[in-house]
């Protein structure tokens, strides 16, 4: 699942983003209120956290101009304003949490999941499947035909992002950037480590097998 965390305080948004990215989800960091906003109209993502006090434009700007657009992504409002004034305009801007600074990360996490949960965009769109795997993104249980296979964190979104980019091939590069964070080294073999846990997990006694080595371009989970 994907989050995007607008917050201007690198050392809160270090710690937000060190966190979710722990708890297997995949996250976009922006540190003022104009690329946020950007981001937030060029992807598409299951929650967002957002600061109110932001540089060039403030968070309940970036929550109304998106909700004008008919973006309906679950917004936590993170602030240090903690008047029920401030808590109630938040929420009438069209946050759908509102969560005061300073904060314990445990709480941060279920208010996240808990948005995710109750968001009724779709339905379906928690569950991701090829064949006969299936992903709970909720639940974080994988099964494949009809076995539960226990995968850590990173094992997980990994397997997220190869179904949910099921058909096509994504470069080591990409999972780098999409798995673990940027600061990995491109030439390091912790991809193919990964992989190779994974298909052990997900392919060594099942059949079809459904994740391919593509030589020199990277993998793809696909139907043999």
């Amino acid at each position: 699942m994907r989050v995007l965390v607008i917050e201007d305080d690198e050392k809160i948004g270090s710690f937000i983003l060190k966190g979710l990215r722990e708890a297997g989800f995949t996250v976009d960091l922006a540190n003022d209120g104009r690329h946020g906003l950007t981001l937030f109209l060029d992807n598409t993502y299951d929650a967002a956290v957002v600061d109110i006090m932001l540089p060039s434009m403030d968070g309940l700007t970036i929550i109304e101009t998106i909700r004008n657009r008919g973006i309906s992504t679950p917004i936590l409002i993170l602030s240090a304003k903690r008047t029920v004034d401030d808590r109630i305009k938040g929420l009438q801007q069209g946050g759908d949490d509102y969560m005061v600074k300073p904060f314990s990360f445990g709480e941060l996490l279920a208010r996240i999941q808990a948005l995710i949960r109750r968001d009724s965009r779709s339905v379906d769109s928690h569950n991701l499947s090829v064949a006969d795997l299936n992903l709970d993104l909720l639940s974080r249980e994988v099964t494949r035909q009809g076995q539960r296979i226990d995968l850590p964190a990173k094992e997980f979104s990994l397997l997220e992002y190869l179904v949910r980019n099921q058909g096509r091939i994504v470069s080591k590069t990409a999972i780098l950037e999409n798995v673990y964070d940027y600061s990995f080294d491109p030439q390091t073999n912790v991809v193919d480590v990964l992989v190779c846990r994974l298909r052990n997990k997900v392919d060594r006694v099942f059949d079809p097998k459904l994740i391919h080595t593509v030589r020199g371009m990277g993998y793809v989970l696909k139907q043999d």
